[in-house]
């Protein structure tokens, strides 16, 4: 069985690395691979930097559409190859498109998502949700749930709204707009990386870390000193993500950092 103990006691996610144990004990044991429920971010970027640690299993992550925040996690004992045996969908999702119209009555992600779980439903069933303005929304759940929420969700807000299944290939994805930079900092701050990637002066972002809104491989940063390296991951809500890339100390005792912002 897994070191569960060692795990939780330096686990920051407790409760859902806990939920993700217990499956893959469960997927050790019967030689089936198992999904976990929808993951938030911090609790899938801990998941896989924990699991990539041990050799009893691997796992493979998908949330629909390639950067989906909320995805699920599917387990297996490392000699049950993937492909072997999970068919055509590696991870169990389906999507839901919820039509209305909303022109005179304007619904927002959070109007969905209160929707979906007044149904009776728990957040962990329920993935990404992609709001088309007038037209509805879009939601990512889990597949045993759309017989049910086909007949349940009949109304978000004070708009009647007709709730049917979809391809995950009909999802309305904006694909994130990248852009590549370089910058050369006399140190690697969160401060002065970040500052640099989103274009804002460094008291504004250091004011923006203090309070919270920042977050470096999704776990919320309040130190404007903290040192940032390579492969690190910084985001911000409303304002998309930041790479940070390769980085070169050059003859000045400099750092010229490779950075990749996505919107």
């Amino acid at each position: 069985m897994l070191p569960k103990e060692d795990i939780l006691r330096r686990a920051e996610n407790k409760e859902a690395l806990s939920r993700i144990i217990d499956r893959a004990e469960q997927a050790i044991r019967t030689w089936e691979p198992l999904a976990t429920d929808f993951l938030s971010p911090p609790e899938l970027f801990e998941a896989q930097a924990i699991f990539s640690q041990l050799s009893d299993v691997h796992m493979i992550a998908s949330g629909g559409y390639p950067q989906a925040e909320r995805q699920r996690l599917v387990v297996a004992r490392s000699e049950v190859p993937f492909e072997e045996v999970a068919g055509e969908s590696l991870v169990p999702l389906a999507a839901l498109s919820i039509a209305g119209n909303f022109l005179f009555d304007t619904a927002s992600h959070r109007d969905f998502l209160g929707s979906l779980l007044g149904t009776g439903i728990v957040r962990d069933k329920v993935g990404d949700i992609i709001v088309l303005g007038e037209r509805g929304a879009q939601a990512i759940v889990v597949p045993e749930l759309v017989d049910f929420l086909t007949d349940s969700l009949v109304q978000v807000r004070s708009v009647p709204v007709k709730t049917q299944p979809i391809g995950l290939s009909e999802l309305r994805v904006r694909e994130p707009k990248k852009k590549e930079m370089t910058t050369v900092e006399a140190s690697m701050r969160l401060d002065a990386i970040a500052s640099a990637g989103f274009g804002m002066s460094r008291s504004k972002m250091a004011d923006m870390i203090t309070h919270g809104d920042v977050r470096v491989n999704w776990k919320p940063i309040t130190q404007s000193s903290r040192s940032v390296e390579t492969g690190d991951l910084i985001a911000i809500r409303g304002k998309g993500r930041l790479e940070v890339g390769d980085v070169v100390v050059t003859k000045k005792q400099r750092y010229r950092v490779q950075l990749t912002r996505l919107v």
